[in-house]
């Protein structure tokens, strides 16, 4: 009779092992997500002669601007007003399509045109607020902030 050492399993006790694991020879191609692709370099421009609004570094833009399109999109643009102030080129922002749509950045081409300042907003923009910020804003619209 013959009886396991002890720690011992016996072959058909764990799961299967499978054969093939290892890849074949060759040159690996993986797909890559697209989301891993680097994003293109754009080099906005600034547009002349636009003062109507907020200055970019307001407390206002992060105020009333982060609760309508976010806080990743507000940074976006503040990186591209800088951008463009400066002359430099930058990396593609993942909130661009959203700063175009909002009216804040303007495609012309494959230019991108950012203005000096950031526009106040709209009545469609203002009624998106939440209730208390809404209010705040309208506040400081009488004020002539």
């Amino acid at each position: 009779m013959t009886a396991p050492m002890p720690g011992a399993h016996p072959r058909n006790a764990r799961p299967p092992i499978p054969r093939d694991a290892a890849p074949a020879p060759g040159p690996v191609r993986s797909a890559v997500r697209p989301t891993a692709l680097p994003r293109p370099w754009i080099r906005p421009r600034l547009r002349a002669g636009d003062g109507a609004g907020f200055s970019p570094d307001d407390p206002a833009v992060r105020r009333y601007w982060t609760a309508l399109i976010g806080p990743g999109a507000v940074a976006d643009l503040l990186r591209l007003t800088a951008a463009a102030r400066t002359g430099r080129a930058l990396r593609q922002p993942l909130h661009l399509e959203l700063l175009i749509s909002e009216g804040i950045v303007e495609r012309i081409g494959a230019v991108i045109v950012v203005r000096p300042t950031v526009p106040r907003l709209s009545p469609g923009h203002v009624r998106r607020l939440r209730p208390a910020l809404r209010a705040e804003y309208r506040a400081e619209e009488g004020r002539g902030s």
